[in-house]
C-alpha cells in the first residue's frame, strides 16, 4: 500500500511528505535579527516560553547545552513565567503562528517584570508586539507545518542565543553543516523508495491500529516527545512518549498488570552518546516486563554528534508519521480538532 504512489497521493492531497525533503534547507537558513531597545546584560537564568511543536526546539537545546552552559535554561508551557523571572533573565517567546495566548501571556509578564525580551515566530501577534515594543526577534518563514518547521525555529533560538551572547556560533553551525548529511539520510524514505529499503514506511507498518509508546534516554526525551507530537498531529493517532531513567521509578511498574490486554507498539530511542546505563535500563527492563509489555522495537539513532542524531531522528518521526497517517486513511496535514478548540476559546 504504501509502494502506491496513487494511494498516498489520495490521502496526502498536500503532499505534506514532500516538506520532509525541504528540511535540510531549514537547516541552512540564515537566521536575521531585528534587533530592539533591550540590551544584551549578564542574565542569571533563561526562559523559553512555547507550547507544542515551538517548544520542541527549546527543549532540544536544553539537552544539547545541558553539560556546559553557565546559567539555568527552563522550558515554560504554560500562561505564566516562573516567580524568579526579573530584570537579570532572559525571556524567548516563542510560537510558530505568533497567535498562541499562553505564550503571548508569557510576552506580557516579561514586559511588566522588565526581563530582557526576545520574540520568534513567522508573524502574527507575536511580532506585531515585538516591533510596537521595540523588542528583539527573529522571523523564521511560514509555508511548513508548525510541527515540521522545528529546524527553523532551532536555528532561531540558538540565533537568539548566541545574540545575547549566551553561547557562541557552534550549534548555529552544526544545524547547517548537517544539512548535506541529512540529505542523504532523507532520500531512503522517499515515497519512490520502496518499503523494503524504506526505515520509515516499516516504522510506519508497525504502528498501524496501536497506541505508539517511545522512550527516549538524558539526551534523547525530545526526540520521543517529537514523535509522540508527530504521531498525534501527521497521524492522528494515540501515542505517548516518556524517559529513562524515570521511566523506572513509576510506570515500569504500571506495564505489569492491567490492562491485560495491551495494544501497543513499543520503542526504545537509543544514542552511542548516552551514558552505558541508560542502554543497560532499557535492555534491563524489557527483559523483565517480558510477556507484560510488548517487545520493545530498538530505534538506533545514525549521526556523528548529538546535532546529527537529533535532526535524523526529528526528520525520521515525520516521514514515519506521514505514511502511518496514509495506512489510518487520513489526511496528515490539517489538525482540524485544534483549530475548532482554538475557534471556541476565542
Amino acid at each position: 500500500m504504501l509502494d502506491d504512489m496513487n494511494v498516498i497521493k489520495q490521502y496526502d492531497p498536500g503532499d505534506v511528505l514532500s516538506g520532509v525533503l525541504n528540511i535540510p534547507e531549514q537547516a541552512r537558513y540564515e537566521v536575521s535579527i531585528h534587533e530592539g531597545a533591550n540590551q544584551r546584560r549578564d542574565f542569571k537564568n533563561i526562559v523559553i516560553a512555547g507550547m507544542g511543536g515551538s517548544a520542541l526546539a527549546a527543549d532540544m537545546v536544553r539537552v544539547l547545552t545541558a553539560g556546559w552552559l553557565h546559567i539555568p535554561l527552563e522550558v515554560v508551557k504554560g500562561y505564566d513565567l516562573p516567580g524568579f523571572v526579573s530584570e537579570e533573565t532572559l525571556v524567548i517567546a516563542v510560537s510558530h503562528s505568533g497567535n498562541t495566548e499562553e505564550t503571548l501571556s508569557c510576552y506580557q509578564q516579561a514586559l511588566e517584570k522588565k526581563a530582557c525580551l526576545a520574540a520568534m515566530s513567522i508573524g502574527g501577534a507575536l511580532i506585531e508586539r515585538a516591533k510596537n515594543d521595540n523588542v528583539t526577534y527573529a522571523q523564521v518563514p511560514a509555508g511548513a507545518q508548525p510541527r515540521m518547521s522545528t529546524v527553523y525555529h532551532l536555528r532561531g533560538l540558538l540565533k537568539l542565543l548566541q545574540h545575547f551572547w549566551v553561547i557562541d556560533n557552534d550549534l548555529y553551525d552544526q544545524v547547517k553543516n548537517s544539512a548535506d548529511w541529512l540529505a542523504g539520510e532523507i532520500s531512503n524514505w522517499t515515497a519512490k523508495t520502496p518499503e523494503a529499503d524504506n526505515l520509515a514506511k516499516q516504522i510506519a507498518k508497525l504502528t498501524i491500529g496501536k497506541t505508539l509508546v517511545v522512550f527516549g534516554g538524558e539526551l534523547t526525551w525530545p526526540l520521543a516527545y517529537k514523535w509522540k507530537i508527530s504521531w498525534n498531529e501527521s497521524a492522528k493517532n494515540l501515542a505517548f512518549s516518556n524517559q529513562y531513567p524515570e521511566f523506572n521509578h513509576n510506570e515500569f511498574i504500571g506495564w505489569s498488570s492491567h490492562p491485560v490486554e495491551k495494544p501497543f507498539t513499543v520503542f526504545d530511542i537509543r544514542s552511542n552518546l548516552e551514558r552505558d546505563r541508560i542502554r543497560e535500563r532499557m535492555e534491563l527492563s524489557d527483559r523483565l516486563l517480558s510477556g507484560k509489555r510488548p517487545k520493545a522495537h530498538v530505534l538506533e539513532l545514525r549521526g556523528k554528534t548529538l546535532m546529527e542524531q537529533l535532526l535524523w531522528g526529528l526528520v525520521l518521526a515525520d516521514a514515519a508519521s506521514i505514511y502511518t497517517a496514509i495506512l489510518n486513511g487520513v489526511n496528515p496535514g490539517p489538525v482540524q480538532l485544534i483549530e475548532k478548540l482554538k475557534a471556541e476559546l476565542s
